[in-house]
């Protein structure tokens, strides 16, 4: 089966679990409260379904387009846009008869449950597979570092020791993202002549990374060697062959893959001089990147040791803790993302469903499966409180205004508000789906 298809399988298989469960915590509450639900739908059921069957007053059923799924909820305006339903006297089953707490708790009930399955799948994985860490004598020849984080005092070959004071005997959390979501002030590092030196950053380290083009902005140093080369780039074009040895970038020696993409990263002028051993004798190559700095070519890791890694398991009961406290920092995480996507840049690296399909492995690995459907758990969790009326956080500000001021907004406002909502995220799928498709064109 083809790397397609496999990826392809667990997106739609991981997509449909969180829908159904998504879906499942709107209609759990409404059936509590004794409100009608008329359809449950994995996917939308555009014109006709796959499946259907109707047991008591709710139709259940499988669309045919695979962007989502709903319950809908009678009395409530939804994406359904039911107008002649609501033109009729409200019926004590309705949503819209229920009190505002009633109708609160089950428009945030799909939210709540995207969380707890991401809890649930935590420690889950905590408990079945454990974790696998790093300590810092585990980074063999150290970090390979940026130039943004070399003006402030990194050496290449770096070691961590250190960030805000505390001692990092773990370093399963990749470094990087300390830097790019969370407040780093200082990091202590022992650099490669062993000397200790502890190196304040600003406040906005992880602006003045993404900026730069600067990620990963640390990386664990690792020999490598050519494994293969894309014709029609620059790299064969030049005349670099499988077996040349990489000693230099612009004069500047080369000895481990992040001094090689640093040289290319960094270089200050259009073409590069790549020197490269061949045999006996040494060659210059003139090679001109791509515009995003690529020569075409594919590497491999000459020292499979150049990262130790040690396992760590866990009992049931450390498994819940560890896994409410990972569950917490990727929802922390992920949030201080906005702040990077709401700008000209982070703009076009917002990604579609073939972005969110190239997230998983090319084979099948549950371990790695259940880890990005936690992460896509709270991704979906997220994006629905965004305040947005035809998601969930659009109809929970709604409620909340009702629930504030006592008035209730009327149905002809709900009805534009859902319109324009729906547009709004139509332009964002489009806009998503579109970068992915000039990505995959232009590269």
């Amino acid at each position: 089966m083809s790397v397609f298809f496999i990826k392809a399988a667990q997106l739609l298989l991981s997509l449909s679990i969180l829908v159904v469960l998504h879906e499942l915590g709107h209609f759990i509450p409404a059936k509590i409260f004794k409100t009608r639900v008329e359809k449950f739908y994995l996917f939308f059921d555009v014109k006709f379904s796959l499946f259907k069957k109707k047991i008591g007053e709710t139709v259940y059923g499988i669309g045919w387009l695979p962007l989502g799924g709903y319950v809908k909820i009678a009395g409530m305006i939804d994406e359904s846009m039911d107008t002649e339903q609501m033109a009729q006297e409200p019926q004590p089953w309705e949503f819209r008869s229920k009190p505002a707490w009633q109708r609160l708790i089950i428009m945030l009930g799909g939210v709540f449950m995207n969380f707890v399955l991401a809890i649930l799948l935590f420690v889950i994985m905590l408990f079945v597979w454990g974790t696998n860490y790093i300590t810092k004598d585990d980074v063999k020849y150290g970090y390979g570092v940026s130039k943004t984080l070399e003006n402030y005092g990194f050496q290449q070959g770096d070691k961590i020791i250190s960030i805000n004071g505390e001692a990092i005997e773990d370093l399963t959390i990749d470094i990087n993202k300390y830097l790019m979501f969370r407040d780093v002030e200082n990091v202590k590092v022992e650099h490669p002549n062993g000397s200790v030196e502890n190196i304040n950053l600003p406040e906005d380290i992880g602006t003045k990374l993404f900026e730069a083009g600067d990620l990963p902005a640390l990386e664990p140093r690792s020999p490598f060697q050519i494994d293969s080369i894309a014709p029609d780039f620059p790299a064969a074009k030049a005349g670099l062959q499988v077996n040349d040895k990489i000693i230099a970038v612009n004069g500047k020696p080369v000895e481990y893959f992040s001094d090689f993409t640093y040289g290319i990263k960094n270089s200050e002028q259009n073409n590069i001089d790549l020197l490269v051993e061949r045999g006996n004798e040494k060659i210059n190559l003139n090679i001109t990147p791509t515009e995003d700095k690529k020569i075409g070519i594919v590497t491999t890791k000459t020292d499979k040791d150049y990262l130790k890694f040690n396992e760590r398991k866990y009992s049931f009961s450390e498994s819940i803790t560890s896994g409410v406290d990972q569950a917490y920092w990727e929802i922390k995480d992920y949030l201080a993302q906005f702040k990077y996507i709401f700008t000209k840049k982070g703009a076009t690296q917002i990604g579609g469903f073939a972005a969110i399909g190239n997230m998983f492995p090319p084979t099948w690995n549950w371990q790695a499966f259940w880890y990005l459907t936690a992460f896509l758990s709270i991704m979906l969790g997220v994006l629905n409180l965004l305040p947005i009326p035809a998601l969930d956080g659009g109809h929970v500000m709604f409620l909340l205004y009702e629930m504030i001021s006592g008035r209730k907004p009327g149905d002809k406002f709900m009805e534009y508000a859902q319109m324009v909502g729906f547009f709004i995220l139509i332009a964002l799928v489009l806009f998503a789906n579109g970068n992915d498709i000039y990505k995959a064109i232009f590269g």
